[in-house]
């Protein structure tokens, strides 16, 4: 689409940032695409939107803030469609009879790589080592293998099950699947006091919710096995942050976080400075197709609204 074309055409209107425009291309037959004003709340036609796709961004760095106060001034308002897999951060603003949808499935590439290079950079202690080289020490040790290890995936998604695939070749013992929902081949979170003393390594996947916040806590990391190795990519808030810090003061676990809470972690943090952790900051998710496959989502969803058919991953059950 060529910036500044006028995308409007006599059908139903959706909002979308100017650059997912310029990706979606030519809109569905029956649809009208527009760019989310820089002030919605002023624009004459909010009570005309029927769809809205979430920026990514915003100046602020808060996307929710772009329609603060306005959804009930929204009354023709069905769906909105985020570009993230997560939804926990506008899960409450949407309003009850408005769908909302996920990008499940878009991130399940990038992320589940990033899973299994953080399993192996910290079976492998790559963190420790990249230590010890800037300090010029040669320290070799024996290092786990992830060949015979037991696995245990806290969250049993898409990104779950494209991880689970990514590990099978190196020859896991065992995988266990773990989740909030039972289903077959997947346990729910009653049976972790029995999987995490086995786990050789822990990959926490779960949404974040009310029920899950904190799930990460110092009983559960009690419950691992001395040795183990924590994985989080979902959410910081699944973790206790002080908790963690001391049980890898102790010396007891290791871990690779890809999300921290808060977000930018403070330089005064003290995980910063705790021995055995690896920190990325929140890159999982990040490559340079990953807007290729959302904004493909987001193309296939609005053929979906534009012929009135039911949508992809509309969140249930209160998320």
């Amino acid at each position: 689409m060529d910036a500044g074309r006028d995308t409007r055409t006599s059908g139903r209107l959706v909002w979308a940032s100017a650059d997912a425009l310029e990706s979606l291309g030519e809109p569905p037959d029956g649809l009208e695409l527009e760019p989310i004003p820089d002030d919605p709340g002023a624009a004459e036609r909010l009570g005309e939107v029927q769809f809205v796709v979430m920026p990514s961004r915003t100046p602020s760095g808060d996307p929710t803030g772009v329609f603060a106060g306005l959804w009930d001034r929204m009354p023709s308002l069905r769906y909105v469609q985020v570009l993230s897999a997560g939804v926990d951060w506008i899960v409450r603003d949407v309003p009850p009879g408005v769908g909302l949808c996920s990008a499940r499935g878009a991130h399940d590439v990038p992320v589940s790589e990033w899973v299994l290079a953080a399993v192996l950079a910290g079976l492998k202690r790559v963190g420790r080592f990249c230590d010890e080289m800037r300090e010029g020490n040669w320290a070799p040790e024996d290092l786990p293998e992830l060949c015979g290890a037991n696995v245990v995936l806290l969250g049993y998604g898409s990104i779950g099950r494209a991880v689970e695939r990514l590990l099978e070749p190196f020859g896991p013992r065992s995988i266990s699947r773990i989740a909030r929902h039972a289903r077959a081949g997947v346990d729910t979170l009653d049976t972790l006091g029995d999987a995490l003393p086995l786990a050789d390594v822990v990959i926490v996947l779960l949404p974040l919710t009310d029920e899950t916040r904190g799930i990460v806590d110092a009983g559960f990391l009690a419950s691992m096995r001395p040795g183990a190795l924590l994985v989080n990519a979902a959410r910081g808030g699944l973790v206790d942050s002080e908790a963690l810090s001391e049980a890898l003061h102790s010396g007891r676990i290791s871990a690779v976080l890809d999300v921290t809470d808060p977000e930018p972690l403070p330089s005064d943090d003290p995980l910063w400075h705790a021995p055995g952790l690896l920190i990325t900051p929140h890159v999982a998710g990040a490559s340079a197709r990953l807007m290729e496959r959302v904004m493909s989502l987001v193309r296939a969803q609005l053929e979906r609204f534009a012929r009135d058919e039911p949508l992809l991953n509309v969140v249930r059950e209160g998320y």
